[in-house]
């Protein structure tokens, strides 16, 4: 339906008259008329009918009312939705599993008064540059990769080091141990089907296979997280990264292990990244939230690459 129609007729449905639809409308009464004559056309049925008084509903235009009001809410809510300065807080995660897709959970609940949207954009440039060019508020990130640059207005606030664990199954040679340092993975096959190149995590893992030894096994489609654990499970040979803030449910009988990871601590460092000059009053709730809330650091000593040691820079 051609909604320019269906408001015109609602106007008249409740104003009675042609003309003073045409007004509240900045309308001339002859174009209000063009578009009630298009739409009984194109319904095949006559909904107004022009008295002495003004103008009355046909029983079709009666039967048809409520539900032009109906469509116009949702132009009006369709609009709100991408519209800047009314939209809801629109915020990239990367993946509503991850990490970061918990800390926005927890802002919900602590604001349910704040309209939230949660999208996952996959790479990092095209998340940087919805958030550079408005199109969403804000994205988690670990930044920066090797000889990256963040753009021009955009800034990092660090909100969570997240801390690494080996998951492995029951007969793995670590399945019984109380934590594990990362030089005893030298050699060890860690498998991550989803660390694609040329993605942020993907360049973390590679420095942490540099630093430390294991290998970062990427061979074979990502069936996802659940298939992924079913050959955990069953594997004396082959391991996986996780976290305790990854949510994970796993059936009684796989018996995997979470083991931490000490002297030093793996932390994937994640930061928000956003505009300072972004006026969303959601976004400013959201960096006071995580700061407030921004877990401790493990204790001992915690490694990071290089890169994310050093503040990122703006190109």
């Amino acid at each position: 339906m051609d909604l320019k129609a269906v408001r015109a007729f609602v106007a008249i449905a409740d104003s009675g008259q042609f003309q003073k639809a045409a007004v509240d409308l900045s309308l001339t009464q002859q174009a209000v008329s063009k578009r009630i004559a298009a739409l009984e056309k194109d319904l095949g049925v006559r909904l107004l009918v022009r008295t002495p008084r003004g103008a009355e509903l046909t029983i079709d235009g009666q039967a048809l009312l409520p539900h032009a009001r109906v469509l116009l809410q949702a132009e009006e809510r369709a609009v709100a939705a991408v519209r800047p300065g009314d939209r809801a807080l629109r915020v990239d995660v990367v993946g509503r599993r991850a990490a970061t897709g918990g800390l926005v959970q927890d802002f919900h609940r602590a604001h349910p008064e704040i309209p939230l949207d949660v999208v996952t954009l996959f790479d990092a440039d095209t998340a940087m540059a919805a958030v550079r060019d408005g199109a969403v508020d804000a994205t988690f990130r670990a930044v920066t990769m090797p000889g990256h640059r963040l753009p021009d207005g955009i800034e990092a606030v660090p909100v969570l080091d997240e801390p690494l664990h080996l998951c492995v199954g029951p007969d793995h040679e670590f399945a019984r141990a109380e934590s594990v340092t990362p030089a005893q993975l030298a050699g060890h096959r860690i498998w991550m089907p989803g660390n694609v190149p040329g993605t942020e995590w993907h360049a973390y893992y590679e420095a942490l296979a540099a630093a430390f030894g294991p290998t970062i096994d990427t061979i074979g489609p990502n069936f996802g997280l659940e298939a992924l654990l079913d050959t955990i499970a069953g594997s004396p040979t082959v391991a996986t990264f996780l976290s305790e803030r990854t949510p994970h449910v796993w059936p009684v009988g796989h018996d995997l292990r979470l083991v931490p990871l000490r002297d030093p601590t793996p932390v994937y460092p994640h930061s928000l990244l956003c505009r300072p000059d972004n006026p969303h009053p959601g976004l400013a709730a959201l960096r006071d939230h995580l700061t407030a809330t921004r877990p401790r650091l493990p204790e001992g000593e915690t490694w990071r690459p290089w890169w994310a040691e050093a503040p990122p820079v703006s190109a």
